[in-house]
């Protein structure tokens, strides 16, 4: 088998992600079709992973492709993520990882319904509820979670749960997302404080192809492959969600090829894409929480060295991240006056290093003294937070 080496893994990561100078990209499309998808769980990310990739996109563009262009949609899917997806992909993704989330959410919630005894029949009482929404969001087109709360009295209940209460209107419209009924439209907010309000799919989005679960795992498998391939099989099952079984099919229908990696797995890749990859120029990134490149993998150790744990919190998310020619190397934090200030946890090169505070200076501006809060926090980010 032809071996890829971890700093060819390196190289494919650089220019496939559009991190390099020279690869970097014009619109938000272009920039989540090169890593699949944007994380979308914080809405400051897409904006910045964006930006990371970009050369002269504005905020305001990243909020249109989300919301007036129609060209980024938010769509709950793998490991019951919140992506950003370019709009043709969806017609992929509703019928497999979305499906699997939404079979998981729809039993869940009958089961919870139940057990508070707020139906006799959940599964009813959910196609009652929903009908309600569909038709309230007919009659009005896009309506905030409150203001679907006044509309449809039976979406008001709070549901009992282990630890706390729930509004049923939170589980009710997170199932209704993941089957791809509603979805996250028109927002009344602005980076880096979003507000999308609920809409029809049917009136959204442009999907007309319907796939099978088959064809749409083997669809996110083939993007996934050219992105962020070679991977091993349990990257693949991690980054999906899904089983061995799915991934196999998907390998196996692809054709793919099975690589050698300096791990003790064998990694995959797209028959088309046997090439070498040679290195490109010298480069860094500032990247935000949860980027799709620092999450890509379930194997890490290529760009991670031996970082994993001062860049990720203790659930395994993200934090910020600071790279140098494909590895981490450290983290960034804005100061209370909003300037971006970088973190190194290794020794650089002084070329690199003023590279990254050139970086950190150009999203500093970018940010035009907007703070960016989140809720994912790594031990390199919390070792420099503010006081």
């Amino acid at each position: 088998m032809r071996y890829v080496s971890g700093r060819e893994r390196r190289a494919r990561l650089a220019t496939r992600h559009a991190l390099t100078p020279g690869a970097r990209v014009s619109t938000p499309l272009a920039a989540a079709e090169a890593v699949v998808a944007l994380h979308a769980t914080e809405a400051p990310s897409v904006h910045l992973s964006v930006w990371a990739r970009s050369r002269t996109v504005g905020p305001e563009q990243i909020t249109a492709a989300l919301g007036r262009d129609h060209a980024l949609v938010k769509q709950l899917a793998m490991r019951r993520t919140l992506f950003a997806f370019p709009q043709d992909l969806i017609s992929a993704v509703l019928p497999s990882a979305a499906a699997r989330v939404a079979t998981a959410e729809r039993a869940g919630t009958i089961r919870d319904i139940e057990r508070a005894g707020i139906a006799p029949g959940g599964a009813a009482w959910l196609d009652a509820a929903r009908r309600d929404v569909v038709t309230a969001l007919e009659a009005h087109g896009a309506l905030s979670t409150a203001e679907l709360r006044r509309v449809v009295p039976i979406i008001r209940t709070v549901i009992p749960g282990i630890g706390a209460e729930t509004w049923s209107s939170y589980r009710l419209l997170t199932l209704l997302g993941a089957e791809g009924v509603i979805v996250r439209g028109p927002s009344r907010g602005q980076f880096p404080n979003a507000r999308p309000l609920w809409t029809l799919a049917s009136t959204w989005l442009d999907t007309h192809h319907h796939m099978t679960a088959t064809e749409g795992y083997r669809e996110i498998v083939r993007r996934w492959l050219h992105a962020f391939g070679p991977g091993t099989e349990e990257d693949l099952v991690w980054w999906l969600g899904a089983t061995k079984t799915i991934v196999r099919t998907a390998l196996t229908e692809l054709e793919a090829i099975p690589v050698t990696l300096d791990g003790p797995h064998p990694g995959w890749l797209l028959p088309d894409d046997m090439d070498p990859v040679p290195d490109p120029p010298s480069w860094t990134a500032l990247l935000p929480v949860l980027d799709p490149t620092v999450m890509g993998w379930k194997h890490r150790d290529f760009y991670l060295g031996s970082h994993a744990a001062a860049l990720f919190d203790k659930l395994g998310n993200a934090g910020t991240t600071a790279w140098v020619n494909g590895r981490a190397v450290g983290c960034w934090t804005q100061d209370e006056d909003g300037a971006v200030q970088v973190h190194l946890l290794q020794p650089i090169p002084d070329r690199a290093r003023r590279s990254l505070h050139h970086r950190a200076a150009q999203l500093t501006a970018w940010l035009d003294g907007r703070h960016i809060s989140t809720g994912y926090r790594s031990s390199a980010m919390l070792d420099h937070r503010i006081s």
